[in-house]
């Protein structure tokens, strides 16, 4: 099938969880496809990883949008027009028109969007159109306003209402939707209130790449918390951490080291570093390195959808998971059997010390870790089941 992909980012480096999976989609789907990829980037050393995405895509077009979001363009047409912000800076000047161009040169069975504010994009077309949305958008903006100061709530809450707008509009527009997980299945089935033909494909793991990692394991105990620092809810879970949980596990296993990897830590984030036994150590070269030294990831998430990779790469790689509900929503995964689930700081940090303490426990839940994400989260899996959807489309 001849399929027009368009996404909001670069799908390479491997960066952010978008570009985790939409790399590893294509490389799979690249097998039984020709995919055209349009793709927005920031600036154009960006156009060095080309050689790297033209292995898995015939064609390639890039589109520039502003490495600053908050430019007066973006600001003004988010202020004067009915579009929210998000929207806005993702409307890079002519690429819409290329869209239009493409399709009435090329017949295409199908467009895949990544996240519904790549849809303004695509003009009006008979050509099917899937939506894969990564979270459900306006949670994260109403959780981010509810925190924000006092004098810009409405502001945002008018930015929050129109992102809720277009969201639902542009998921009634789109041929199918596809999230990451059951749970947002459902919580969108429950917004639109009418059927919908929704298919969940999840994220997922590169095993052959992460199964290599050997632990080496510190004589001090070690957690681990991995995330970029450009999304809100991993600056929020760091905070928590270091404020609320680590004391109390620091009191209990004074021995204990806290390594914090991301990229784009923060200066308040870098500042953390100002107790001894935390280290930031921002984005690293081979993330691998970093599970390979830990005895524990800790993920206390509390906004946002979609799946954490960081939960998946640490159960392939033999690292147990203490976390959220929340941070293991969408995933198969059962407390005590594959992952210590704890919802308060205080509950975190006792699930941490138990872990710490219990070298048996921590074998047991690795194990069982490796085998679900070995069984059900490859991206060789994951991409079959987007082939699936993909070829009920097929004319």
């Amino acid at each position: 099938m001849k399929v027009l992909m368009l996404t909001p980012y670069l799908p390479y480096p491997l960066v952010s969880g978008g570009q985790i999976r939409t790399y590893n989609l294509l490389k799979h789907l690249s097998k039984n496809h020709e995919i055209t990829l349009f793709s927005l980037i920031k600036d154009d050393g960006e156009r060095q990883y080309l050689a790297e995405l033209k292995k898995y895509c015939c064609k390639i077009e890039l589109f520039k949008r502003t490495k600053n979001p908050f430019v007066l363009r973006n600001i003004l047409l988010a202020g004067f027009s009915p579009y929210p912000f998000v929207v806005t800076r993702n409307l890079p000047l002519g690429m819409r028109k290329a869209v239009q161009t493409e399709l009435s040169r090329e017949r295409y069975d199908l467009i895949h969007a990544e996240t519904f504010y790549m849809m303004p994009n695509i003009p009006d077309t008979q050509t099917p159109i899937i939506l894969a949305e990564q979270t459900i958008e306006y949670l994260g903006y109403q959780d981010y306003m509810k925190k924000a100061n006092p004098l810009l709530r409405p502001i945002l809450a008018l930015d929050v209402m129109k992102i809720k707008y277009w969201e639902r509009y542009f998921w009634n527009k789109a041929d199918r939707l596809i999230t990451m997980s059951e749970e947002d299945k459902r919580f969108i089935k429950k917004e639109l209130g009418t059927p919908k033909n929704i298919s969940v494909v999840a994220n997922g793991v590169d095993l052959d790449f992460f199964s290599k990692v050997k632990k080496r394991l510190p004589p001090d105990p070690t957690v681990l918390f991995v995330g970029t620092f450009k999304w809100l809810p991993n600056i929020e879970a760091v905070d928590e951490i270091v404020k609320l949980i680590w004391p109390l596990v620091s009191r209990a296993l004074p021995q204990a080291k806290l390594k914090i990897v991301g990229f784009s830590p923060t200066k308040k984030i870098q500042s953390y570093t100002v107790n001894p036994s935390i280290e930031v150590l921002g984005g690293i070269e081979d993330i691998r390195d970093a599970f390979a030294t830990a005895h524990v990831l800790l993920a206390p998430i509390r906004s946002g959808k979609g799946t954490r990779y960081k939960v998946l790469e640490a159960m392939i790689t033999g690292t147990p998971v203490v976390a959220t509900t929340l941070a293991v929503e969408g995933l198969e995964l059962k407390n005590g059997r594959e992952v210590l689930i704890a919802d308060t700081p205080a509950d975190l940090a006792a699930a941490t010390i138990k872990l710490l303490k219990d070298t048996s426990l921590q074998s047991k839940l690795a194990l069982a870790g490796k085998q679900i994400v070995r069984h059900g989260y490859s991206w060789d899996i994951i991409a079959q089941e987007l082939d699936s959807v993909y070829k009920e489309f097929k004319s």
